[in-house]
């Protein structure tokens, strides 16, 4: 794996400082991905290397000649190949739209991270039109988990070549989408920390939507300010110094311990390493209250005919597949034709059950800073392990489970690694209701500073 690039803010300020200039840190990333013997050919499906130089040089014109800069100026961020970027084409990792029109302006979340000074170093590859969480692409290649590359892990998905662009030090960060888990997933499974924010926050526009009703803008990065100033960014808010996160804003934060629903199936790695990682939180003074939460129990049965992503990714697909089915990854479109189960009044009933979940957790974490579980419950299995279809399903499924959560009851989690450093990965979520990421970055700002002295890689 090549060495990934320091923290967000400790780049910014190396820039600052004149240690280095945004035309190294370009060159750096394109030769990682360049480099024959990496994953850079299963992670990009496009390279901005022309426009990314000018981008840089003009950045460091501009900061050698004193004017003022954004904070991000010149740092290269990765882009899901799910965004619309001007003058390229959007292909969300399908052949079905090789010949889709030309983007004429950039999607505006990545129109913002622009202008907050991030550089488009190029396209990441994804799970097919964004629906699975294993990160796995027939059609693109599927690139291999850093921690053990030679059995071929997944990466997790389906933001999945947003990941490795990272771990591998191809981007200083990763911008990915997150519909049930698709950023906190590969997060988990990698070693980074992965955001999904309140969706109504960021634009979704000029994205390939999977489902309009859970679509949300996330990133991955290796530290908690790294996805806290990409957050604020895409949303157009400029982050500043003086608000990043930090865990001394923190006072013993009260923490539920979600017992419903998550802990199910967990693999012997994940068990131990997250109750390790519980004696540690509550060593460190977080008082930790274990909390039942009954109503999860209800969601196989509430999204039994595919939950929203399939009606509404079948309304947008429904054209495009009577003309070209023959090109869709067959597990993909198997799940997006399950749209054609669900009446208007099954729809109506699940928009229902969701609102009556939401109220009932916003009366459970209200006396919360976060409520807490395991990101994921096993560890990445190896890609070949997963050619059979039942397999594949199940595991799907069961990496799915936990994240998808937090988008169904439209709030905002975060994945922090808590595992020991040099061992197999495991992310603790941090979940907080609808708008209240800012609190939910300094709860996790304390997290990590408390896990640190274990995961510091």
């Amino acid at each position: 794996m090549s060495t990934p690039f320091p923290p967000l803010l400790d780049t910014a300020r190396a820039l600052a400082q004149g240690q280095t200039n945004s035309r190294t840190l370009i060159e750096q990333a394109l030769a990682r991905i360049a480099d024959p013997a990496g994953e850079g050919h299963n992670t990009f499906i496009k390279t901005h290397a022309a426009a990314a130089r000018q981008q840089a040089d003009t950045i460091d014109r501009h900061r050698k000649a004193g004017h003022p800069l954004p904070l991000l100026a010149g740092i290269p961020m990765s882009v899901k190949d799910l965004f619309d970027e001007a003058g390229g084409r959007t292909t969300a990792g399908s052949r079905v739209l090789a010949d889709a029109p030309l983007a004429q302006q950039d999607a505006p979340a990545i129109a913002y991270a622009k202008q907050a000074g991030l550089v488009s170093i190029g396209r990441t590859t994804m799970t097919e039109f964004a629906f699975s969480g294993v990160g796995i692409n027939p059609h693109t290649g599927t690139p291999a988990n850093p921690w053990d590359r030679a059995q071929r892990r997944i990466p997790g998905g389906s933001s999945s070549g947003a990941a490795i662009s990272v771990t591998d030090g191809m981007a200083a960060i990763g911008i990915g989408s997150d519909t049930g888990g698709s950023c906190r997933i590969p997060a988990a499974l990698t070693g980074l920390v992965g955001y999904k924010p309140t969706a109504r926050r960021i634009s979704t526009q000029g994205t390939v939507p999977l489902s309009f009703t859970l679509d949300s803008i996330g990133n991955m990065g290796r530290t908690v300010a790294c996805c806290w100033a990409t957050d604020r960014a895409l949303s157009g808010n400029a982050p500043l110094w003086t608000e990043c996160p930090t865990a001394d804003r923190v006072t013993a934060p009260r923490l539920g311990v979600l017992q419903t629903y998550v802990l199910d199936g967990m693999d012997n790695t994940v068990s131990a390493t997250y109750q390790a990682t519980l004696r540690r939180l509550e060593q460190a003074g977080a008082i930790l209250h274990d909390v039942e939460f009954p109503d999860l129990k209800t969601l196989p049965h509430i999204n039994r005919f595919g939950g929203f992503p399939a009606p509404e990714s079948l309304s947008w697909h429904q054209d495009l597949i009577a003309e070209k089915a023959a090109l869709y990854d067959p597990f993909v479109l198997k799940r997006i034709l399950r749209g054609k189960e669900q009446s208007a009044v099954d729809y109506i009933a699940l928009m229902q059950a969701r609102q009556n979940l939401i109220t009932h957790a916003r009366t459970l974490l209200h006396e919360y800073d976060a409520l807490i579980f395991p990101t994921v419950p096993v560890i990445a299995p190896r890609i070949a392990d997963l050619t059979e279809d039942t397999v594949y399903t199940h595991t799907n499924l069961l990496l799915l489970r936990n994240p998808t959560i937090t988008n169904f009851l439209d709030g905002c989690a975060i994945s922090l690694p808590c595992h020991t450093a040099g061992t197999a990965p495991v992310g603790l979520m941090a979940m907080q209701v609808q708008n209240e990421d800012d609190r939910l970055f300094n709860t996790a700002s304390w997290l990590e500073e408390t896990l640190r002295p274990v995961t510091a890689h």
